[in-house]
């Protein structure tokens, strides 16, 4: 079949198409650029207030909007949350200058903006994912932030057939750390946990609050392809993905559509592409941009920025425990791998503390995690020392899973703090072991079938085995125990 591609966007890859070039031996290379705005109460050379929401062009000033004679101060906070983070990311921290990056734009009004360039503040890092896999950092510079512009008319607000566009100078001059990633990501599944990660050490340092349906936090995403062990192809960066979940599906499209382009033996045109989340696709916004069409030189009205070893390892002895440490500390307390989904999960929310409390406590750290993960509002109404009792009474089989559940149901909802006492209310009490075994045995032969197939290794048979004696016990008896009590039982 002849196929013509403009090198654009005729072609829209199918699930077919991408199950087919992973068989066929493709593989995708991906570097991220992410760009976060810092937690500073001004803006990064001057004294106008970085907030998120105001009226429109209210926070500016002559720096902000390029006025002649404007001269730019530096934010020294800035500095210092831009240190905190590369110290996070594993990065040196150096001597860094300011660079002027010139090029047009109506949301840039000095018509360049600062940067850092040959000489960012943080270089060579490193951030490890949740299942071990190393995403090298190249660098996290310094930089202002843009105005904002908004497309009014037209589809999906982009410029090209918009009726006007409005111009709001609020974010210009925020101040930004863009951080580059080194091209070792090979699936979107990796960009989307690199991303979370990511996330999780800004919120943990205090860098920014990472928020990007508010655009605190941008994504743009370098896509090539190539055949394993093969040098990089031309690639294409999408710009400013605002979630992870658009991101996973923008670089698993771009990877197709460039496959499919060299396949077809049509060029792949190094560009700067926008992800349309309602069409599923990428589409042209410009040729790629070089350094040289920057024409980068050093900013005249800044000095160097040289924050000394003194400064530096003061900002290291303060860093918080970071998200993956305290992954750790849970999975060794809860006997839970360290990227298992309760971890995961408790540990993005912040509640891992509240689990450790329990534990502390003298509770059961396992199961404490596990009704932490199942039911958040725990932390929110109950004192650790109420999960570490209702813990304990769990795992001693004072009560069973299914009643646990249902006393944790109970202290949410009433606001009654003791376990004990919501468990007397409710005539829970652990079954005697010969009426569980009684109740075993009426199992076993009131379903000889069911029997038959578990002895023979079949694992839905003990589901309706289990089952039987949990109707028979009205839910009281312990699940753990009715299958101990089976496997002794077979012949």
């Amino acid at each position: 079949m002849s196929i013509t591609y403009v090198n654009d966007d005729a072609y829209h890859p199918s699930n077919e198409d991408h199950e087919r070039w992973t068989k066929d031996g493709w593989e995708m290379v991906v570097g991220l650029e992410v760009h976060v705005e810092l937690a500073t109460k001004t803006k990064l050379f001057s004294a106008s207030p970085n907030r998120f929401g105001d009226e429109p062009n209210t926070n500016i000033d002559p720096v902000t909007l390029g006025l002649p004679g404007a001269l730019p101060v530096l934010n020294r906070q800035a500095v210092e949350l831009a240190m905190r983070l590369g110290l996070a990311l594993n990065c040196t921290v150096q001597k860094s200058t300011f660079a002027r990056k010139n090029y047009f734009y109506p949301d840039m009004p000095k018509a360049y903006q600062i940067s850092q360039y040959d000489e960012p503040i943080n270089i060579d890092g490193w951030l490890d994912l949740p299942d071990g896999f190393r995403v090298g950092i190249e660098r996290g510079h310094l930089e202002e932030d843009t105005g904002k512009s908004t497309h009014v008319g037209g589809a999906g607000g982009r410029i090209h057939g918009s009726d006007y566009s409005l111009i709001d100078f609020n974010r210009a001059g925020v101040p930004l750390v863009e951080i580059v990633s080194r091209p070792d990501i090979r699936h979107p599944e990796q960009a989307k946990a690199y991303i979370n990660e990511l996330r999780g050490i800004l919120v943990a340092v205090g860098a920014s609050d990472a928020k990007m349906e508010e655009g605190s936090m941008r994504v743009d995403a370098n896509v090539s392809v190539r055949k394993p062990g093969e040098d990089f192809n031309t690639r294409c960066e999408i710009k400013n993905v605002n979630s992870v979940r658009s991101l996973g599906r923008a670089i698993e499209y771009e990877a197709t559509r460039q496959i499919a382009l060299h396949e077809a033996d049509e060029p792949v045109v190094q560009q700067t592409r926008h992800w349309d989340e309602n069409d599923g696709r990428t589409h042209t916004l410009r040729s790629k941009e070089d350094a040289d069409d920057y024409r980068y030189f050093l900013e005249p009205d800044l000095v160097v920025v040289d924050p000394g070893v003194e400064w530096i390892e003061r900002v290291r002895d303060a860093l918080p425990v970071l998200p993956a440490e305290r992954r750790a500390i849970l999975a060794d307390a809860t006997g839970q791998a360290a990227n298992s989904e309760a971890v995961m999960v408790v540990a993005e929310r912040g509640q891992d503390g509240y689990v450790m409390d329990a534990a502390k406590l003298g509770g059961d750290a396992g199961v404490a995690l596990k009704h932490v993960k199942e039911a958040p509002e725990l932390a929110e109404h109950v004192p650790a020392e109420s999960l570490a009792t209702l813990s304990k009474m769990e795992s001693s089989g004072a009560v069973t899973a299914s009643q646990a559940k249902t006393i944790v149901a109970a202290m949410i909802e009433s606001r009654n703090i003791d376990p004990e006492a919501i468990a007397a209310e409710l005539g829970f009490e652990a079954m005697d072991n010969s009426d569980l075994e009684a109740m075993v045995d009426q199992a076993i032969a009131a379903q000889p079938e069911a029997w038959e197939k578990f002895c023979a290794g079949e694992g839905k048979a003990m589901g309706a085995l289990v089952g039987a004696v949990m109707k028979a016990s009205k839910g009281q008896a312990d699940g753990k125990a009715v299958t101990a009590l089976l496997n002794t039982k077979k012949p």
